[in-house]
């Protein structure tokens, strides 16, 4: 079992079910699942380099991507219909925890002059978003031998849509909010 689910599952959920005077279990949020987006930009009309850029995305997340094409033309952006605009990933289940674990404890430390990052990214349904500029900070990529920087969006989405029971769980899961906001609150 990964680490950080063993700590929610032995830790987190019962300082919860206290903290935020729960009735049962069931009512502690949890994390659904972990969506990471590639937009390609430039990279569209080097096919190869775009193919090396999803090979370098599959392993970070650890499962295949998802090709994403453009809905309809757009010729300010040159952009046909049905071009390759970018790459997702949707991750579950244990690869969702080892993702996780790796982005908290291996990437964010990798990022260079990183403050944290802010505990008001939440949408309204609950969930947290958070950009990443360089896909290089994590171990599977090799910046000397990698065509070309991408930057990715990684969005964390939860069960419930109370954002401080939801930002509680992410700062117990040791996500490097900065300390400029009071993140500890009810």
């Amino acid at each position: 079992m990964n680490r950080l689910k063993e700590k929610y599952n032995k830790e987190i959920a019962k300082d919860m079910l206290k903290e935020f005077k729960l009735g049962n279990v069931m009512e502690v949020p949890s994390i659904k699942k972990i969506s990471v987006n590639a937009g390609i930009g430039p990279f569209r009309e080097n096919r190869e380099a775009a193919d090396f850029f999803a090979s370098e995305l599959s392993d970070i997340a650890g499962q295949k991507v998802f090709e994403r094409k453009a809905r309809k033309s757009e010729a300010g952006f040159k952009i046909k219909q049905n071009d390759i605009v970018g790459y997702t990933v949707t991750l579950r289940g244990d690869r969702m925890w080892a993702f996780l674990d790796k982005l908290i404890n291996i990437a964010f430390p990798r990022i260079r002059d990183f403050r944290g990052f802010s505990p008001d990214s939440f949408d309204e349904n609950g969930n947290y978003s958070v950009g990443i500029r360089e896909h290089v900070i994590f171990p599977e990529v090799n910046p000397n031998t990698t065509k070309g920087i991408r930057s990715l969006q990684v969005t964390v989405v939860f069960n419930g849509k109370n954002i401080d029971q939801n930002r509680y769980l992410l700062k117990k899961l040791s996500f490097p909010f900065s300390e400029s906001a009071n993140v500890e609150s009810k």
